[in-house]
């Protein structure tokens, strides 16, 4: 009698744990995807701050390219040769912007000697690998293309 309480109880726990096993893949957060719905792209906003072309070229890219079997860290240095283009135009605007620019300045996140070329490089390859993994953790939906190109782009 008391045999079948015990058995199921048994069944029961085990199923518990094989489904704990192969949980952790399942999760996902898609509170945390961007939305693409507007794809007029950086606007207004580029305009106060130079970086937004480039994070909204990454942010595009690494969303297209997030579904790839390829690391995060491989798909981010694609992403980032996507917005080569979008990443030299920053680049060229600050050496306008600047009569020293080859001169080196300590980055205020690592304390190493830097300059603005490679601080924009080193944010592209950060913004990249970020939204990368965001677009994996949430299950996120790419922008729509246009051209073979992410749209807003």
């Amino acid at each position: 009698m008391i045999r079948q309480p015990v058995m199921a109880a048994l069944a029961l726990a085990t199923l518990a744990l094989a489904a704990c096993e192969n949980g952790h893949e399942a999760m996902s957060n898609p509170k945390i995807c961007a939305d693409f719905r507007n794809n007029a792209g950086p606007g207004a906003a580029a305009a106060s701050d130079p970086s937004t072309p480039v994070d909204e070229c990454a942010r595009r890219w690494a969303y297209s390219l997030a579904g790839s079997k390829d690391g995060a860290e491989i798909v981010a240095e694609a992403v980032v040769a996507a917005c080569a283009p979008v990443l030299s135009r920053w680049n060229q605007a600050s050496l306008g912007q600047t009569a020293n620019s080859g001169e080196q300045a300590l980055s205020l996140t690592t304390g190493q000697p830097t300059n603005p070329l490679a601080e924009h490089s080193s944010f592209a390859q950060g913004r990249a690998l970020f939204y990368v993994v965001q677009a994996r953790a949430g299950r996120c939906k790419p922008p729509p293309v246009t051209n073979g190109l992410p749209a807003g782009l």
